[in-house]
């Protein structure tokens, strides 16, 4: 059953995730607003917007669910050689507008991007109010890499990334994930299933195994490392 939301109320619950449609997979309702409240309160619930240009705002809750608990992280022979080299100058909330400004550029063979106007706008909202972070990787100078995403309790809800070389994006998680760790941070919500997320560690369970770690997580207040370290 696919539910709607009332734009007019920010602070509208969101129906059981349980309740999401499994074609197309977990999506659960429609309509609705983008106002930091509205997003907070959703990923409090494991549910994320996605959609597309030309679209009303759409709300998933897959099942099952893609994420990398930190002590599971998996550095390949070839990405620990790359870490050695030290080629990238990895940072945190540096370049926040230059990350998803570059998160938002159509992928090769892609046709336009999900990371409308308005989701920028909203995520930029989030920046501000210290729950969206951005993780930098610098070659020479220039961004040439990153992600970004949502911290909420020990829980890192990863949203989207870019390269401009190879394995900058591989470098830039693999930092964050260890400095995550180093912080106490439980669990990194990855969403949706990716080759690239399971090479480094991340796996699919359940959603009805994901709600109570979720729940657990974002009860237990941590702060976002300051410091990057990516030993």
């Amino acid at each position: 059953m696919l539910f709607s939301l009332d734009e007019s109320r920010p602070g509208e619950p969101f129906p059981d995730p349980s309740l999401a449609e499994t074609e197309p997979d977990g999506l659960l309702a429609v309509g609705g607003d983008l106002t930091p409240e509205r997003i907070v309160q959703a990923y409090r619930q494991g549910i994320f917007p996605w959609y597309g240009e030309d679209q009303p705002i759409l709300w998933w809750s897959p099942d099952p669910r893609m994420v990398l608990f930190p002590e599971k992280l998996h550095v390949s022979r070839s990405l620990a050689k790359e870490l050695r080299r030290e080629r990238f100058q990895v940072t945190f909330d540096l370049a926040f507008d230059q990350v998803i400004q570059a998160c938002a550029q159509p992928r090769k063979d892609d046709e336009g991007t999900w990371l409308t106007p308005e989701m920028i706008v909203a995520f930029r909202q989030l920046h501000q109010l210290g729950i969206a972070h951005s993780v930098e990787a610098w070659q020479d100078g220039e961004l040439v890499g990153g992600l970004y995403g949502n911290a909420l309790g020990s829980v890192f809800f990863g949203e989207s990334m870019f390269s401009r070389v190879p394995n900058a994006s591989k470098v830039a998680f693999v930092c964050l994930v260890r400095s995550l760790s180093r912080t106490g941070y439980k669990l990194v919500d990855c969403q949706v299933f990716t080759p690239h997320l399971q090479s480094l560690g991340a796996d699919l369970i359940p959603r009805a195994d994901f709600l109570p770690l979720l729940k657990d997580g974002v009860a237990d207040l941590r702060r976002f490392p300051i410091e990057v370290s990516c030993a």
